[in-house]
């Protein structure tokens, strides 16, 4: 028996475990992954940014978590001797139209409690020699990191104190009753007092399977990416990313600097036809059937149909998503460019064609269920993971009484 089984060994199901074990110590905890080792899909796929908040709603979860997740992610870091370069990021304006909403985005930031800076055409050539802008905004406090290794650093802690790490187990039912949760597996059946479901691109079947139909369905959106060769590199010095387009729910392609000195640029963002498609040709007839068959995805197909065939012609064509990438460096030329790995964005969309803006947490009698966790989500993990400890004890009471 455990005292809690945690579905899923992503970035946010270990952050849960280990906040866990620091409040209740004695606590018997279980990860269940369905993979062989952790951090294997959003995780692992991820470009590594840690986010300031800039661009979140007030009061959100994702602005308060990611605001305090970035400090609690460079104190865990720097604890435990992981590569981290709070290198900060800069947002550029390119056109006129534009400086409007970089205002707006100042503001947000201010009213989120950054530190942000208005930049200057002057000001942001004096750190960004190569950027083609007009004007931006500085946000010191982004940077950057492995979500991966600190996903594995966050894995031994768990395992040295006594938490139990089921790898290769996929959870095919839930029994929520009255004393216990009953978690069967395809390999065996295990009986705990809570389950926390941090399955990410499955979170929305894992709800289902222990008997809540969610009001919203997991989308996969696959961002696909290049790398500057090592020769170009120089061209990039911050975080570079655009003015988000405000008709537009993704933020578009971007320079990002990794830990290892690599500079990734992208990603768009075309529709997987699997859950965890990571390559153009993967495919999973039960995926793409349940997108297609939900009326939500037709409306916000129709929705943003240019933007989304606009996607799809940049993810066939390398020529047009350099001249993407030029709109910020011009200097960037098509043979600078080599390919890269992919991500998929684990996307909460509503029957109304919505998508979910902010992390969504829905508590059972004895389970509690995270069903919209995409970016900034690795930030802000360590910080999900306190607040679902401070659930947990207020579901812990409940059943009690």
């Amino acid at each position: 028996m455990f005292d809690y089984s945690i579905i899923g060994g992503g970035i946010v199901g270990l952050s849960v475990a280990y906040t866990l074990q620091q409040k209740q110590p004695e606590a018997r905890i279980q990860i269940i992954e369905k993979e062989r080792g952790v951090a294997c899909h959003q995780t692992g796929n991820n470009s590594g940014v840690i986010h300031s908040g800039i661009y979140y709603k007030p009061g959100s979860f994702k602005a308060r978590f990611a605001k305090a997740g970035s400090e609690s992610m460079r104190k865990f870091c720097l604890e435990h001797n992981l590569a981290i370069d709070i290198c900060g990021k800069v947002i550029v304006a390119t056109e006129e139209k534009e400086l409007e909403q970089l205002h707006t985005l100042y503001q947000r930031g201010l009213d989120n409690g950054l530190h942000v800076e208005l930049l200057s055409k002057q000001e942001l050539v004096e750190i960004e020699p190569h950027v083609n802008g007009i004007a931006g905004i500085r946000v010191p406090t982004a940077g950057i990191v492995n979500y991966k290794q600190v996903s594995e650093t966050l894995a031994a802690l768990f395992m040295q104190k006594g938490g139990t790490l089921t790898l290769s187990e996929e959870v095919r039912s839930i029994e929520e009753r009255h004393d216990h949760v009953s978690v069967s597996t395809d390999k065996k059946t295990y009986s705990t007092q809570f389950v926390i479901n941090c399955a990410g691109l499955h979170s929305d079947r894992i709800a289902n399977l222990a008997g809540y139909h969610l009001d919203m369905k997991i989308i996969p959106f696959r961002g696909e990416y290049y790398k500057l060769k090592p020769e170009k590199r120089y061209l990039v010095n911050h975080l570079i990313y655009p003015v988000p387009d405000p008709n537009f729910p993704f933020l578009g392609v971007h320079f990002t600097r990794m830990t290892n000195g690599e500079i990734d640029a992208g990603p768009n963002a075309v529709l997987s036809f699997k859950r965890e498609g990571y390559k153009k040709t993967d495919l999973n007839v039960r995926d793409l059937a349940e997108t297609l068959g939900y009326r939500g995805f037709w409306k916000i197909a129709s929705k943003y149909m240019q933007k989304g065939m606009e996607e799809m012609h940049r993810s066939y064509s390398k020529k047009v998503f350099v001249k993407s990438l030029q709109k910020l460096i011009p200097a960037v030329r098509e043979d600078d460019l080599i390919p890269a790995s992919s991500g998929v964005r684990a996307q909460g969309l509503t029957v109304n064609g919505e998508l979910v803006d902010d992390f969504h947490i829905v508590t059972g009698k004895r389970s509690l269920h995270i069903c919209n966790a995409p970016s900034p989500a690795a930030t802000a993990a360590l910080e999900i993971g306190k607040e679902v400890g401070e659930r947990m004890e207020r579901l812990a009471r409940a059943n009690v009484l």
